[in-house]
């Protein structure tokens, strides 16, 4: 048997990647999709498989380049998925026992999402088309060259992370028939179509939308959402909610009296826990269930092998139970939850992050989990005997080549009495009784959390020969209400204040670290807060930012988020008291940063943009200190889970040799 190696950053080249289980009611038939970078490094591939209930056949079953989303039509006999051709996205349907698949919409600036109908003769589609005009459908292009065009901007939302520019389109619905293919436009208006859902008698759709009203002139500038439900027609909408909830996913419970929503009151701003709500479909007034438990329902863990994850809500056969993803303890668990408000339990759990799950025609579950030694696999539990069953193992070739490093868990109590979680990594060849370098990693949000699962920076690092250490500060889910709420209004306080204690716990606990060669990195927030460490201590012999916040007055104006974020995150804006978001701007403490930084951004991020590297490059530049800019072509904010491979690891390399110049070993 061959020695095993540590893993590199090229490793990313061999990696699969499964996602988007669905089971068929019918067969018990599993479909998945399958997604690698593609033999030139220069995207990535994805197609869907075929799998037997029980495992033992698991086929290709589409040959697309970029197919996804595959949903069983209700008699189980096809399989509608969505094909990327050019730019556009459209439905495709193959039968569900092989043959060819064959393109159903042709819609001209593709769809984004869709959703069969009950009876199965139809699709729910959501389509972008432009406020007063029919749906385009056809994508043939024009023989005449296309001109540069002016924009001219009248919305405050008018672009956004990953979609550039407001393209003057609107997200609707419309119903697109099988038989006839004639589509029937649902909604309209100034506004996006969120989610959306059938009811259980095909008759009515409802749907999530931020409209105009009276109390909320402007929809761009609503924090919540409304529910409301539209005819299979077009006709007669009825709003169904009052404005206060800011609502995630929508379903038609199995009796169709009433929708379950994930959403939550605002009352914590962002740091809200989601709760679920039921409303009678005939109308009147939503309740909470379960509102005691202080537990954030949802997928809220971060991984650099996926910038998407979660499952809607899914329904008992019997229709009295729910289930749910909850976030805890670092976990991303399956709960199950009574619709009479009962009783309630966790399904299936486990150190580790469930980052999507199907119910079968028995109810047993399956999910797709990664752990800190394996990014995603398919997995199945009965619930019966409970046990549990690994379908997949998709990168079982590498992974028998690779020696990683295993997260210890520890908790220690800071100053003020508070539970903080966190994870320890060795470094790759670890030998006892010697002395290492260590890196502090920092999660972005704020408001997520790290967790039981597979992180390629991390692993990198601890292949390069550093001890890697990361927590759950508080700011983040997975701990309660008040946990993740402590950072509004005081970033780089509370916050800082845990990270600090925890590098404190880590060398008292870990006496192997030493002291005196320490590094710190982290994305978004953790690039704030990367910002904010340097400039308020020594401690750290390099530092990495990346994607980060440095200056929140500007951040406000040019953020895709920053006009509401900025408001809900530091309480402030630049007209009621610049001095405040002055006060929380990293580039603020800019000629106390002694410690040589390197900052990373992509040159297309709307979400943190280029300019808050930038203008931190060069007031360190200025006044002579030590560091770098890298800017990635064509990156936005979600480079470093997404974004095109080759960025994603020349990245990570560019992060392993900063510190290896930096910090001895």
């Amino acid at each position: 048997m061959s020695e095993k190696r540590v893993i590199t950053a090229e490793d990313l080249h061999r990696m699969h990647w499964v996602n988007d289980p669905v089971v068929s009611q019918q067969s018990g038939a599993i479909a998945y999709v399958s997604k690698t970078v593609s033999d030139k490094h220069d995207g990535y591939r994805s197609h869907i498989r075929l799998m037997d209930a029980d495992g033992s056949r698991d086929i290709p079953f589409t040959a697309g380049e970029q197919d996804a989303a595959p949903a069983w039509s209700p008699n189980g006999s096809r399989i509608a998925f969505l094909r990327k051709h050019e730019d556009a996205r459209q439905v495709w349907i193959i039968p569900a026992d092989g043959g060819e698949a064959r393109v159903i919409t042709n819609v001209e600036h593709g769809v984004s999402a869709f959703k069969w109908s009950p009876d199965g003769e139809s699709l729910l589609l959501k389509a972008e088309t432009a406020d007063g005009e029919e749906l385009e459908l056809g994508n043939e292009k024009a023989d005449q060259p296309k001109m540069p065009e002016e924009k001219t901007i009248d919305r405050i939302k008018f672009k956004a992370d990953g979609g550039g520019l407001w393209n003057g389109r609107r997200s609707h619905l419309f119903l697109w028939d099988l038989s006839t293919e004639h589509c029937t436009q649902l909604t309209s208006g100034t506004f996006d179509v969120f989610s959306f859902a059938w009811s259980t008698d095909g008759q009515d759709i409802a749907y999530t939308a931020k409209i105009s009203s009276e109390d909320y002139q402007n929809p761009d500038l609503r924090l919540t959402s409304d529910l409301f439900i539209v005819g299979r027609e077009g006709k007669s909408t009825r709003q169904m909610t009052d404005g206060k909830l800011s609502i995630d996913s929508i379903t038609y419970t199995p009796d169709g009296n009433s929708i379950l929503m994930l959403a939550d009151d605002l009352s914590h701003g962002f740091a809200t826990l989601t709760r679920i709500y039921l409303i009678p479909t005939n109308g009147g007034l939503y309740r909470a269930l379960y509102d005691d438990i202080d537990v954030q329902l949802g997928h809220s863990c971060v991984s650099d092998m996926r910038s998407g994850a979660g499952t809607a809500p899914l329904f008992s056969q019997d229709g009295r139970y729910v289930y749910v993803q909850l976030s805890r303890n670092g976990g991303v668990h399956i709960g199950r939850f009574a619709l009479d408000g009962s009783e309630h339990h966790v399904e299936v759990s486990g150190d580790r992050e469930i980052y999507q799950f199907a119910l079968t025609q028995d109810e047993n579950i399956v999910f797709a989990a990664a752990d800190p030694l394996q990014p995603g696999d398919l997995f199945t539990y009965n619930r019966t005997n409970s046990e549990e069953n690994r379908l997949t193992r998709c990168n079982e070739e590498l992974w028998a080549e690779l020696e990683l490093s295993e997260p210890e868990v520890f908790t220690f109590e800071t100053s003020d009495g508070w539970p903080i979680q966190g994870w320890m990594m060795k470094p790759a060849n670890f030998k006892e009784g010697s002395k290492v370098p260590a890196i502090l990693e920092i999660h972005g949000g704020p408001q997520v959390m790290y967790g039981h699962t597979f992180m390629h920076e991390f692993q990198l690092l601890a292949a390069a020969g550093y001890a890697v250490f990361y927590t759950n500060p508080r700011g983040g889910h997975g701990y309660g209400q008040v946990h993740v709420n402590t950072v509004r209004g005081d970033y780089g306080g509370r916050d800082y204040q845990d990270l600090m204690e925890a590098v404190d716990y880590v060398l008292k606990t870990y006496t192997y670290v030493d002291e005196t060669r320490l590094g710190v990195t982290g994305g978004s927030y953790g690039g704030f807060m990367t910002n904010w460490i340097v400039g308020h201590t020594d401690r750290f012999k390099a530092a990495v930012t990346q994607r980060s916040i440095s200056n929140w007055i500007s951040f406000y104006g040019v953020s895709d988020i920053g006009y509401y974020f900025t408001e809900d995150q530091i309480w402030s804006n630049p007209w009621d008291d610049l001095e405040k978001l002055w006060k929380h701007s990293p580039i603020a403490y800019v000629k106390d940063i002694r410690t040589p930084l390197l900052i990373l951004h992509g040159e297309q991020d709307l979400r943190c943009p280029i300019e808050q590297g930038e203008q931190l490059f060069v007031a360190l530049k200025r006044l002579g200190k030590d560091t770098q800019f890298v800017r990635f072509p064509g990156a936005d904010h979600n480079l470093s889970r997404a974004g095109h491979p080759h960025l994603r690891v020349r990245r990570l390399s560019h992060i392993v040799r900063w510190f290896e110049e930096h910090i001895e070993k």
